[in-house]
């Protein structure tokens, strides 16, 4: 299975670092996630309900009819592939590599793209796969471009995939309300935005014929009790997502000031994280991992992605660390 942030264990023992002693920056997390209520026992105890309330929240908050809660994107970006015939998918890259690395599996024909070159091969694809904004390069694509590229493939019965991911903090740029629409696909996850990663719940927007096919795969109880309660209530705290949505983008402009101080100004970035495509990005990776500092590294391209530090303790340990090694930063 491919590598992802979050990793810290492994991290830990490869540097001889108790886990508590780690700042994990790896995950493009919010670090200061929803607060999480106390849970009835009950829920523990009786199988999901889907009269519970989760699809009204998630009709309201995506503000689409064509929603299916699951358990988180992975299972979707797992199945998708296996609906489908054989198909000329193009990717881009970098990008999230779970998308490519599922179609390649499934006997599918990979074309890797850069964002430049979408618009040229876009008629020899029958699937193409972005990431809105992209991760880890943090490049966002116009929702109207995005309408053009769904309704040229659909033309030929062909898919645009939108993992939307990391748009929570930026809604204008979902296309959330255009769900429905034959041969467009939308991603969603509560994990990024909303810091729950552990609940394992998202949601997948299309068209009903496909909605369905996605539902009798996935099966019953896909997504379980106390997440289904978690995200209901997370969807529906309105007070909470302004206030976070503001919160993140002051952060993450902090962190590019900071990184940006200490010589490595970010090549791209989103409300979650900052990304660096620097030569010495594995220098740096290790560097900061010395310090109990853990960031993702990238080695196509050499970068590195640096989550958001959330406690002002966090924020001063990071600085501290970026200066102990800046000559190690500095661009080469």
């Amino acid at each position: 299975m491919l590598k992802h942030g979050g990793n810290l264990r492994m991290a830990a023992q490869q540097y001889d670092i108790p886990l508590e002693d780690w700042l994990d920056l790896s995950t493009g997390i919010n670090p200061q996630g929803w607060p999480i209520p106390e849970l009835p026992t009950d829920i523990w105890q009786r199988l999901p309900e889907k009269d519970d309330g989760l699809m009204e929240a998630a009709v309201a908050y995506y503000g689409s009819a064509y929603v299916l809660p699951t358990a988180g994107s992975q299972p979707v970006i797992q199945l998708l592939p296996t609906l489908r015939p054989a198909s000329r998918v193009g990717v881009l890259a970098p990008s999230y590599a779970e998308h490519a690395y599922a179609w390649k599996r499934r006997g599918h024909a990979l074309v890797e793209l850069e964002h430049d070159s979408i618009e040229a091969i876009l008629p020899d694809l029958d699937v193409l796969i972005v990431c809105n904004p992209n991760n880890p390069s943090g490049l966002r694509f116009p929702p109207e471009k995005l309408r053009a590229w769904s309704k040229s493939l659909a033309q030929r019965d062909g898919w645009l995939i939108v993992d939307e991911a990391f748009v929570d903090a930026t809604p204008e740029l979902s296309i959330a309300l255009y769900a429905g629409q034959p041969g467009l696909v939308i991603l969603r996850s509560l994990g990024k935005f909303f810091g729950l990663a552990g609940a394992r719940v998202g949601a997948v927007l299309a068209w009903s014929t496909l909605l369905q096919q996605i539902e009798e795969e996935l099966g019953p109880w896909t997504v379980n009790g106390p997440a289904r309660l978690v995200a209901t209530r997370a969807l529906r705290d309105i007070n909470w997502q302004h206030e976070t949505q503001q919160r993140l983008c002051a952060d993450s402009t902090r962190l590019a000031t900071l990184l940006t101080h200490h010589n490595i100004a970010p090549t791209g970035s989103t409300p979650m994280f900052q990304w660096i495509s620097h030569p010495n990005a594995q220098a740096l990776h290790d560097a900061l991992a010395r310090q109990g500092i853990w960031t993702r590294y990238f080695n196509q391209p050499c970068s590195i992605r640096f989550g958001l530090p959330g406690l002002p303790q966090e924020w001063h340990r990071l600085e501290a660390a970026l200066r102990q090694i800046s000559q190690t930063l500095k661009t080469a």
